[in-house]
């Protein structure tokens, strides 16, 4: 295809079809559409691909978050370290407990946490730390566990799905991995999310917060000798319930997870051959240590050799019908975070180069052979 006709390659496309419309079927047809057997098989699957004893379906990862610190019993006096780079929701859930944001630099190279600079921000008054696996490829985890000792880690694996370090998916890495199922990620519900965990006491309270702090399930009651007798409730708690609809589609998603990372890997490998001789343009580079999730691809645009700024690439990429985006934001350069804790960008430097300068290209499962060529062919032609 010429250049000049007209494209349009989205960011991102879920991969959703007949299967998932029928999976809904049991659920609608049964009655039963809150959270319920559908949600339980699909926590069932998730958790065995996860190698955790314990998966507990919410509406989000947001959620997941936020109950994994409240199950954590972070409040207020408390801190909470973050990296400074990755989407907001991981630092407003510290908030939503009452608690401190702390954030530490990342590594401009992997866009993760820095441990050396996570160490800096470790004092008496840490109660957790949430190491990202931002965009599919896990933190060091053995550096970060060794540097936080008995500190609770809170593995933001939202974009981590079927990703893993040193042979251990994420999720079974931390105290509590949080998931995410949105349409970008690699498989999805629409919204919803995912707690793991190895600590029954944490699994078993988790289930209950998100069911607004009930003693049994919605489920467990109805299935009950006494169905017309309501449970005790000795928690406050949250409706943080995903729904049978959601995790009748999970449960056909996650059964594709692995063919999902399986083609995202062969195209990644594909721009970072092709890609290698741009001498302005950084492309992601890992260990064997690690299993790459590629829920996105992220580059790094070097402005000194580049033909334009990050920005203006990305307008010409879109004039050519390839979307792009930012990896994602700084958050301790957001207006409310930058107000609220007096930061300046070059306080965390790492995390202000890869707001400036990161840029994800187009990689999911509903692209062709066609779509990878042309965007690499217009990437060369910058």
């Amino acid at each position: 295809m010429s250049l000049v006709e007209k494209r349009n390659i989205p960011i991102s496309l879920p991969v959703t079809g007949l299967e998932e419309w029928e999976a809904t079927k049991e659920p609608l047809m049964s009655g039963w559409i809150t959270s319920g057997p559908k949600v339980r098989e699909f926590e069932q699957l998730f958790a065995e691909r996860h190698q955790v004893k314990h998966a507990l379906a919410v509406t989000s990862a947001t959620t997941a978050l936020h109950l994994a610190l409240v199950a954590l019993e972070v409040g207020p006096g408390d801190e909470v370290i973050v990296p400074a780079f990755t989407w907001v929701s991981t630092a407003n859930v510290v908030l939503y407990c009452g608690a401190k944001v702390v954030f530490a630099d990342i590594d401009p190279f992997t866009f993760n946490i820095d441990p050396k600079d996570l160490a800096k921000r470790i004092s008496s008054k840490t109660k957790a730390i949430i190491p990202v696996h931002l965009f599919g490829l896990c933190a060091d985890m053995d550096e970060i566990k060794r540097i936080a000792g008995n500190i609770p880690l809170v593995e933001d694996g939202a974009c981590a799905a079927g990703a893993a370090y040193k042979g251990t998916p994420a999720g079974a890495l931390g105290t509590i991995g949080c998931f995410s199922f949105h349409p970008r990620k690699s498989v999805t519900t629409g919204e919803g999310g995912m707690l793991t965990t190895n600590d029954d006491h944490l699994a078993e309270l988790m289930g209950m917060l998100r069911n607004h702090g009930a003693s049994i399930s919605e489920e467990q009651r109805h299935h009950g000798p006494k169905p017309y007798i309501l449970p005790d409730f000795n928690l406050l708690g949250y409706n943080y319930r995903m729904t049978d609809l959601q995790g009748a589609v999970g449960v056909v998603q996650i059964k594709k997870l692995d063919q999902f990372i399986q083609e995202r890997s062969k195209w990644a490998a594909y721009y970072s051959d092709q890609l290698k001789d741009l001498d302005w343009l950084r492309t992601p580079s890992f260990g064997s240590d690690y299993h790459h999730g590629w829920q996105s691809y992220v580059t790094f645009v070097d402005e000194s050799k580049a033909p334009a700024s990050r920005n203006q690439i990305m307008e010409l990429l879109q004039e050519r019908g390839i979307s792009t985006r930012p990896g994602t934001h700084a958050v301790h350069m957001l207006n409310f975070y930058k107000e609220k804790y007096q930061i300046q960008p070059s306080d965390f430097p790492g995390a202000q180069a890869a707001n400036d300068f990161s840029m994800a290209i187009p990689l999911h499962n509903r692209m062709s052979e066609e779509d990878f060529n042309y965007v690499v062919q217009v990437l060369k032609e910058l």
